[in-house]
């Protein structure tokens, strides 16, 4: 199968082109923006622009062998690398292999099946034995194309909480000096949090949300989701076809990022409503490693909490969970939640992204958090 088309972003594509054929495209380009935009495939269309044998004023022409290649994921010149679980029980010039091997399943996995959304809680990262892989290809001359195009997704996974220090350092040292006409194109929903010397030998562009109308298009082509869930999911997407798939069921299951959310919403509960000593037992719901599975449970936390703010400051028709008004509303009703501490209470959701982080125990993260959130938000 082939990738689906890059869906939204004329007006970015349409500057790529033009600087492509003005041979103005750096070297190097940093693609930031929200998870799910579509950020890794933009990059795709990108690499399959420089390969193109024949671009059209507006792209790649998406006819000749070297673009029927790259949509298929198969040409020996685009090299697409994102983070991945580290293998257990080898190291060396085995974890290089094991590795590579990993990177090349995933890609199989993706010309079977292209429509995917990465919602996973396995801990993974891009490791020092990948940018090994990246800095032996680049000194290779390429094999069709006039030069290789190196990817990397989600490069924020390249910081040494993620991964190892030596992994961005090595990278770095790619940046500075590309060696002959290899492209990279990095891609980051934190950039913040890219060091600042790959910041700085990078050119930043902005992948910006999609608006809802082609989200629902999208999911309406290419899932058997009913319409009333597609439209459910676009109002939740915030302009992200990642995130919009993420809330469709799968299957009999809720999506996975539907259970995130009603996770988090059910730890506010507990804070805010239920025996405080309720929030030891929850917190034993979840398992003792793993922590990093808790950051995007963080980031749903903050929603509901944003949402919790408006309804107490009278704005309940602005509140993001739409499908969940009522419910906030009698949530506030029925409690004594403070509006001033909502913002007090957010930085106690962030300081728990950061132990999640640094691979705190699970269990003491969600049971400091629910003391915490009690502690701001009910009046004592």
């Amino acid at each position: 199968m082939s990738l689906h088309p890059v869906v939204g972003h004329e007006d970015f594509l349409s500057s790529m082109a033009r600087a492509h054929e003005r041979t103005s495209l750096p070297s190097s380009l940093l693609l930031h923006g929200p998870r799910g935009v579509g950020k890794q495939r933009v990059a795709l269309w990108i690499a399959q622009l420089t390969i193109c044998e024949r671009p059209v004023a507006d792209g790649p022409c998406g006819k000749c062998g070297a673009c029927r290649m790259a949509v298929k994921l198969e040409h020996p010149d685009v090299h697409w690398y994102f983070p991945l679980a580290r293998p257990k029980g080898v190291a060396g010039d085995r974890l290089v292999t094991a590795l590579e091997d990993a990177r090349m399943q995933a890609l199989e996995d993706l010309r079977a099946e292209p429509l995917y959304a990465s919602h996973t809680a396995d801990v993974r990262g891009l490791y020092f034995g990948i940018t090994k892989t990246i800095r032996r290809q680049a000194h290779l001359r390429p094999n069709m194309a006039p030069g290789q195009v190196f990817i990397i997704g989600n490069a924020e996974l390249l910081v040494p909480q993620e991964a190892s220090p030596e992994a961005a350092n090595a990278l770095l040292k790619l940046l500075e000096e590309p060696p002959g006409t290899s492209r990279f194109i990095l891609t980051s929903s934190e950039p913040g949090r890219l060091l600042p010397t790959i910041l700085s030998r990078t050119v930043a562009l902005h992948v910006a949300p999609l608006g809802t109308d082609l989200i629902d298009i999208f999911l309406s082509q290419q899932t058997d989701a009913d319409r009333e869930t597609t439209k459910w999911a676009c109002e939740l997407s915030q302009g992200s076809i990642g995130r919009a798939l993420g809330f469709l069921p799968d299957g009999q299951e809720e999506g996975p990022l539907e259970s995130l959310r009603r996770q988090a919403l059910a730890l506010i509960e507990v804070a805010v409503v239920r025996d405080p000593g309720q929030g030891y037992e929850l917190s034993l719901s979840y398992p003792s490693s793993g922590a990093r599975a808790l950051i995007p449970l963080c980031t749903f936390i903050e929603e509901w909490l944003r949402d919790l703010g408006a309804i107490v400051s009278g704005a309940g028709d602005r509140v993001f969970n739409f499908d969940e008004r009522s419910h906030l509303q009698e949530l506030v009703a029925r409690t004594s939640i403070r509006g001033s501490e909502i913002v007090l209470a957010l930085t106690e959701v962030e300081q728990a992204r950061e132990l999640a982080r640094g691979n705190v125990n699970p269990q003491l993260i969600v049971n400091g958090l629910v003391r915490n959130l009690r502690r701001r938000l009910i009046a004592t």
